[in-house]
């Protein structure tokens, strides 16, 4: 009763029913909801700053080090991805690390056991020789290293230079495809 005389009696009726109005509205809960087609798009896990080691029977057998996974389950083609780089290195059971690769971009491909790396990757084996190259496949099944792209690889006593190359893991059994250059070094 007391608001109906106070509105009666005050010459700024309009502006404070528009304020009691406003008010009213913007009280209103709307509680947006994400489609499901957009939850299917994110990482079903996400992990910061990872550093993780792998053992078997008490022997590291590997470091695995990135700033950023995300991990895609809700898909028909689960996988990993590593927006942010990737460092592995390879230990073998031995205390020192046998074999390392680093690159800013990883994709592990869960069904295809397949490993995708990008952007200024580098292989270093076990006898120091070193692979580097903007682009490397990684099929675990076949135990097989790819790339169709240019590489460099640094040995002991020489420097080869081509585009496409195949090797096992470990790069003993390596092809270059095209040779462009063989550079031997003298000490």
């Amino acid at each position: 009763m007391k608001l109906s005389i106070f509105l009666k009696n005050n010459s700024n009726n309009t502006a404070i029913l528009a304020l009691i109005a406003f008010l009213i509205v913007s009280c209103e809960t709307k509680t947006d909801q994400i489609p499901k087609s957009d939850l299917l798009t994110l990482p079903t896990i996400t992990g910061r700053n990872v550093n993780s080691q792998f053992t078997d029977s008490g022997k590291i057998q590997l470091r695995f080090i990135t700033p950023l996974i995300e991990q895609y389950s809700n898909k028909e083609s689960q996988y990993s991805e590593f927006r942010q780089g990737l460092t592995a290195i390879f230990y073998d059971g031995k205390p020192t690390p046998a074999a390392s690769v680093t690159g800013k971009y990883a994709k592990y491909t869960n069904n295809d056991n397949l490993w995708e790396l990008k952007d200024s990757v580098v292989v270093i084996n076990e006898n120091n020789d070193k692979l580097e190259t903007e682009l490397l496949f990684w099929d675990q099944k076949k135990d097989l290293i790819f790339t169709d792209r240019f590489v460099k690889i640094t040995t002991e006593d020489q420097i080869i230079q081509g585009f496409g190359f195949e090797s096992d893991s470990r790069l003993k059994t390596r092809k270059i495809k095209k040779v462009t250059a063989t550079i031997t070094l003298d000490e």
